[in-house]
Parts: structure tokens; sequence; C-alpha cells
């Protein structure tokens, strides 16, 4: 006997999110993983009024720089963490850009500070 499990239109309608690339391109032969204590070093950006993305930025650069995995490189590193470093509208944001559409490091910083200001000259 075959159990059919019943779904709703909206449920149907929905889409599988889980099989949906993300903006950020990483190259897939950059074969690392970002510890717990990694990630809970990042500042969080959640694009609320008066937080400051260029100061974002610069706290995101000197904990990735401190605490790049040897033989990872930097670049990598840096797109890979990004995601974890924003919250709320900031990170909704993140999820509408078209995927695949970033494969840089310069080009998420750039595109990240585009509607704000200039943007931020940091060291690559």
């Amino acid at each position: 006997m075959v159990v059919v499990q019943q779904q709703t239109l909206k449920e149907l309608a929905a889409s599988n999110v889980e099989n949906q690339p993300l903006s950020i391109n990483i190259d897939n032969n950059a074969n690392f993983k970002l510890k717990s204590g990694f990630i809970h070093l990042l500042s969080i950006f959640n694009e609320l009024v008066g937080e400051d993305p260029h100061a974002h930025l610069k706290e995101f650069y000197m904990v990735c720089v401190g605490m790049k995995p040897n033989g990872v490189d930097e670049e990598q590193v840096k797109l890979k963490a990004f995601p974890f470093s924003l919250k709320g509208a900031a990170k909704a944001w993140l999820f509408s850009i078209l995927p695949s559409s970033i494969g840089t490091w310069n080009g998420m910083r750039r595109f990240s500070l585009k509607s704000i200001s200039q943007p931020l000259e940091l060291p690559t």
C-alpha cells in the first residue's frame, strides 16, 4: 500500500530553498569548514538605522584575516563567512541577489556598499 502525503496548494507552490544556490559563488575546490568559534567572532550587521556598514566590514576583515585557516585562500574565507555576519534585513537583502552573481570578495564588498556610499578601501 502506497501512502500519499497530502500537501496544500501553498506548500506545493513554495520553492525548495535547500536546492537554491546563494548569490555568492564559492569555489568548489575550496574544501574547508568554518569553525563555530570563528563564526561567533564575526560582528553582526542588521542594516538598522545607525549601523555603520564600513565599520562592519572593517571588523569582518579583521576577524577573517586573524582567524583564516592555514592553507586556505583568504578570499574564499571571506566569501564563505560573510552570510554569517548578516541578520534581519541585511540577510534578506543577500538572499534577494541573483544566484551566483558574486564571485569575488571585492565584488561582494562593492555590491554591499553600492547603495549606501562609496566603497571602503580594504586590503585584498
